[in-house]
């Protein structure tokens, strides 16, 4: 068994309790105590369907071994990974560029994949606790915009779990509001009158508060438990090992970047021994990890809303993790890049990339796009790169085709979830006020 530790130094937990959990005691995130290494060639096939299951029960067997889910893995995956994950060669670009599509699942975003996994470990967890255990959980999240989505699609309707929604009122696209407040049941929405970061500073504060995790067995569904990063690490692999296979050479990820989770979850990829080369983060106005790698000074600071609203982290609560990984920042700086690209940019390189390749692409892609495009010619034609596109650009649609001049399909689960009425409550961004308003119900 590989146990889960905090990064604060509590002590280690097997991966059940660390799903459960969220977050550590001691405030800390949990990562694992040491990483098994894989060889490239031990893993099953890495094309055809089903194929990321069977990559992400074989990447994941050494941390579910010895835990009361090690029976239930294979079935985990391949519930939770019953979508495709496309990696999609763009013809005429520079150098070898595939798109890792990440928004085929049923809220059209990466997020899909942690969600989907964490309910359905959760799930396991509780069949095996038993009815008469009589334990409920509440699934707390802040969103900066696909998070919540993606966590109540997952969770909606399941009888062992109440799932609370806190994002930024007026600080997500219309449709990613329309996916956060759509549900009913056992799922409530509220719309913070304030930033991400107030969000998240208000979920981890509810951790910490006696009287809500008195009232409530409270878990997370952030990229701050540790059960929505090991399945992101799970297509790493799975587009690296296609990468490999197709070209004979390791592949470099351009990654969009907000709150961290998806590049720790690629970093983690690495350190267990997949063929991943360079990772460039790229990131939007945000600038903290940018500028945390240039001056080696970590300032957290109030985010910025921008075109990419998904990654407007001021405070990315996974940094915690890159530094447990990297602890020494050159090291750090050795192991990744970070760049900042501005809206204009952004507007600009949806326009270019849809005029050269027919390519469409969300906000936060075109931020990573945005990345490649700048990188040096000869490091564009060293090795095979990788642009994680993280969200389908239909959820932007109000951005994106007023650049491209032609309405954005709406894939068929979107526009189920569009159709549906909005049920929100708005909040004051303090804890008092998420305290009542749990307190309150339905």
């Amino acid at each position: 068994m590989i146990p889960f530790r905090s990064t604060r130094g509590a002590e280690p937990v097997p991966l059940s309790r660390a799903l459960e959990d969220g977050i550590a005691k001691d405030g800390g995130l949990y990562v694992p105590a040491q990483f098994p290494q894989h060889l490239p060639s031990a893993f099953p096939e890495a094309s055809g369907e089903g194929a990321l299951a069977a990559v992400a029960e074989h990447l994941l067997a050494p941390f579910f071994a010895g835990d009361v889910l090690s029976p239930d893995l294979a079935g985990i995956t391949s519930r939770a990974f019953d979508f495709p994950v496309p990696l999609v060669e763009v013809p005429g670009a520079p150098g070898k560029l595939s798109i890792l599509e990440l928004f085929h699942g049923p809220t059209a975003a990466f997020k899909d994949f942690g969600a989907r996994f964490l309910a359905t470990c959760m799930g396991a967890l509780a069949a095996h606790r038993g009815a008469s255990d009589g334990r409920k959980l509440t699934i707390l999240v802040a969103t900066s915009g696909d998070t919540g989505g993606a966590v109540a699609a997952a969770f909606h309707g399941v009888p062992w779990a109440e799932v609370v929604v806190l994002y930024p009122k007026g600080l997500v696209s219309p449709r990613q509001e329309q996916q956060l407040t759509c549900w009913d049941g056992n799922v409530r929405a509220f719309s913070v009158r304030g930033t991400f970061d107030d969000c998240q500073r208000m979920v981890k504060a509810a951790f910490a508060d006696p009287e809500l995790s008195g009232a409530f067995a409270l878990s997370s569904a952030n990229s701050i438990n540790v059960g929505r990063l090991l399945p992101q690490a799970a297509y790493y692999a799975k587009a690296s090992l296609e990468v490999q296979r197709a070209h004979g050479a390791k592949a470099s990820f351009v990654v969009p970047s907000g709150n961290l989770g998806n590049v720790v979850a690629c970093l983690w990829a690495r350190r267990m021994g997949l063929p991943i080369d360079r990772v460039v983060l790229a990131h939007n106005e945000n600038r903290t990890v940018p500028d945390f790698l240039h001056t080696g000074q970590f300032e957290a600071r109030p985010s910025v809303a921008t075109l990419a609203s998904a990654m407007d982290v001021g405070n990315p609560s996974n940094l915690e993790r890159l530094r447990v990984l990297y602890p020494d920042i050159e090291e750090l700086r050795a192991a990744v890049r970070a760049v900042s690209v501005s809206d204009e940019a952004i507007r600009a390189r949806i326009r270019q990339d849809h005029a050269r390749y027919r390519t469409i692409h969300c906000p936060h892609t075109a931020v990573g796009a945005e990345a490649y495009a700048n990188l040096a010619p000869a490091e564009q034609a060293s090795g095979p790169w990788v642009l994680v596109s993280t969200a389908h650009p239909a959820k932007f649609h109000e951005i994106v085709e007023p650049l491209v001049g032609e309405p954005v399909p709406v894939p068929s689960a979107l526009a189920r979830l569009l159709a549906l009425p909005q049920r929100k409550t708005e909040i004051a961004p303090e804890l008092g006020a998420l305290r009542a308003a749990m307190r309150a119900g339905p």
